[in-house]
Order: structure tokens, then sequence, then C-alpha cells
């Protein structure tokens, strides 16, 4: 009876229209009323809490570095970095997109900058050259969702925070499958673009290949300062944030001179917007959190889910599908705050590792992002190309495809997170 006076309450409030962390509060406060212990102190203190956290830090600053790098340039170097490296190939504008996602992963971690970025610099250049405008929209879509996967990433962080997770560890374990996820899509875009009539750009030569490397070389240094920096223990999660907001501006003002004051002041004011709806998010969640776990909700999880608690495979499956029903209803950040505290016991009594979890449940929450009828990362491409959200919902297909494809292989082949991971933490 909690679990659906819980869920109940929740889904009918979000069905209502109500604003996902407002509905998490009325959420909680249905259920305090439900346990007979409603107090207004108790609900305040948790919401303070919840935005109370050192390790949360890390994302206005993982989302100024994003929003820098868009505007400063940095952003647009990688693509043309990409677009010299594998232009020249069939389908040459699809891989473009893909390495340049993968690229632009490492420096900012958000979907939502880094789709909007690709949309923005490389769809009309596809359009351009004959490619179908769905199927260009669904793989730059498919290819922005990388950027929650491999470090530094924003969804990590929320989920080390919920769940008491080495956020360090997950960033590491994170590396391989975020370029498996790019290796998935490319395959599937070269089975795609063999049925396309469309003439390539002509291969760049050595020369332009090096004047691209070395007009990108700035911004492809900070993922190797972050990435480092978090092996050898210099500086947190956190810290690193920092680090690389400090970086990015650094770089877009003294070195590429393309931000000046006015645009640095729209970066600041949209990065603080986007900052505030998260952290809102994060403190409404906190209150769902301790009731969740005050009504012992867990325990009965863990007797829901005991005919699989002797397969670790068979568990896995079952969380999954279970979590990609959840994403095509809600945003990630949301799934993330309200479904880890109800897994992680799960988990942890079926013995899992909860870093190789967590990779897990963050790539199916960042797939989420492209599963209709919400697809936070669909309406994206469908407002910066200017297409109808059944278009790009089509032209995703394949990819999202692909991409659902490897993490059921990373749940049938625990190593392919667990051993990079080991070897990127050594």
């Amino acid at each position: 009876m909690t679990v659906f006076v819980f869920l109940g309450s929740l889904l009918a409030v979000m069905a209502l229209g109500v604003p996902i962390a407002y509905a998490l509060l009325l959420s909680g406060v249905t259920l305090m009323w439900h346990l007979d212990m409603f107090d207004a102190q108790i609900l305040a203190q948790n919401v303070i809490n919840g935005a109370d956290s050192f390790p949360l830090l890390a994302v206005p600053f993982f989302m100024l570095a994003g929003e820098i790098m868009n505007v400063g340039g940095l952003s647009r170097r990688i693509v043309k970095l990409a677009l010299t490296l594998v232009g020249h190939r069939r389908g040459g504008l699809g891989f473009v997109a893909i390495v340049a996602a993968c690229l632009l992963a490492a420096l900012s971690g958000s979907a939502v900058a880094d789709t909007a970025a690709l949309a923005s610099l490389l769809l009309p250049m596809m359009v351009a050259a004959g490619h179908d405008k769905a199927r260009a929209g669904g793989l730059i879509a498919s290819a922005g969702i990388i950027a929650p996967v491999i470090p530094p990433s924003i969804g990590f962080v929320v989920f080390g925070v919920a769940a008491n997770v080495s956020i360090s560890k997950l960033f590491l374990a994170g590396i391989v499958p975020g370029l498996l996820m790019g290796l998935s899509i490319a395959l599937a875009w070269w089975f795609v673009a063999k049925r396309e009539k469309v003439v390539p750009p002509p291969k760049a030569s050595a020369a332009e290949r090096m004047k691209a490397l070395r007009d990108s070389t700035w911004a492809l240094l900070l993922p190797v300062i972050v990435v480092v920096g978090l092996k050898l223990g210099v500086f947190t999660p956190t810290e690193a944030a920092v680090v690389a907001a400090v970086y990015a501006l650094l770089v877009s003002t003294l070195v590429y001179r393309e931000l000046n004051w006015k645009q640095l002041h729209e970066v600041f004011v949209s990065a603080a917007k986007t900052t505030a709806v998260i952290m809102f998010l994060v403190a409404a969640a906190m209150v769902s959190a301790w009731l969740i776990t005050v009504a012992d909700i867990p325990s009965k999880m863990i007797e829901l889910l005991q005919p699989f608690m002797g397969n670790q495979t068979l568990l896995l499956i079952a969380i999954m599908v279970l979590v990609m029903a959840v994403g095509t209803a809600m945003d990630m950040t949301p799934t993330i705050l309200i479904m880890t505290p109800v897994l992680m016991p799960v988990v942890k009594a079926a013995g899992i590792d909860p870093v190789y979890f967590g990779v897990l449940f963050i790539i199916n929450n960042a797939i989420g992002l492209i599963t209709p009828p919400v697809g936070t990362v669909l309406n994206v491409v469908a407002g910066v190309g200017r297409m109808r959200m059944d278009e790009v919902t089509r032209g995703v297909l394949p990819f999202m495809a692909a991409e659902f494809g490897v993490m059921f292989l990373m749940v049938a082949f625990p190593w392919l997170v667990t051993g990079p991971a080991k070897w990127f933490a050594a």
C-alpha cells in the first residue's frame, strides 16, 4: 500500500502537468500524511539538506564549462578537427558527428549542450550534402547522449551523491562504455549511409589536418587534464569541475578570444538557470528519498524482485527494462533521484558492484533522453532543426536500438565495464 500511495500520487500529479520538482514534493507530503508523520519542519529540513552537498557543486561548474565551450569556440574547433579526420569517407559527415560527440562529451558532460552544438553546426551541413534530415537529426541526437557517460558527467555526479558511490570511480568506469556507444552508432550509421547516394566532401590535406589539430589543441587538453588529475588524485570531481570551467574561460577569452563581456554575462545566466533547475530537483528528491527509507520501500522492492536475486544477470535485465520504461516518461535527473534510493539496496543485496551498476544505470537513463514521448534531446534536435518530433523519432530508431544493444551486452558481459574500470583506476 505504501508503494502504491507514493507512486500513485507522483504519477497523478505528473499527469496534471505539475513540474517534476513540485510533483516530488507533493508526493512526499502525501506519503508523510499516509505514514501519519507530517511535519513541515522535516519537509523543509530535507529540502535544505538535499541541496547542501559539496559534490553537487560540480554541477554548476560543469554546466558553466559546457556553456563557455559552445560560445567560446572550443566546440566549433572540435567539430572542425573531426571533419578533417573522417569527413571524406562515405557518410563522412555522420562519422564527424560521432567523433565530435565523443570529444565534446569529454569536455562538458551535458547531453543537451553537446546536442545543441552539434545540431546547429552539423545538421545544416548534412542536409545540404543530401542526407535525409530526419535520419541526420536522429544520429546527432543519439551521439549527443554519449555526454552523460564519458567523463566528466553530470549524471554520474548526481548518481554518486544519491547512491553514495565514488564519483571518481564512476568517471573512470564510464570511458570505455561511452566509446562503445559511439562505436555502436557508427556501425548503425555505416549500414544506413550505404543506402544513401551522397557525395562526401573532399579529403582534407595533411596541412589542413595539422592546422585543425593545432587550433583544437587547447580544447583537447581539457579532458586530459581532468582524467589525469582524477586518476592521480590531484583534485576531486568537484574541484575538476572548477578547473574545467576556469580553463575553458581562460582559453575562450585569452587564447581564442571569441568570448566577450556581453556573451560572458549571458553564459553565466544560462548556466545559473540550468543549475537552479537541477539543484531544485535534487533538493525536492531528497524528501522522497528520506521517506522511501523511512517507509522501508527498498525491502518491499527486494521482495518483489526476489525471484531474480539468485541470478545477477536476470536481475539486471529486469532492472534495466524497468528503467527503460520509466525513461520514456521522465527526464534523466528525476529518474536518477527517484529510482536510485529504491534500487541501490536491491543491487547491494544481490552483490552487484555499485560502480558497475551505476554505469549501466546512467547509460540507460542517457538513452531515455532520446526515447519518446518525452525525449529531451529529441526535442532539442527538433527545435534546432525545425522538425516535427515524429520525424526525429523515426530517424533515431536504428541508433537507439544499437545503443540499447551495447547496454545489454554490458549486462551479459560485465568485464566490458569492470575490466577497463580497474585498469584506469590502477
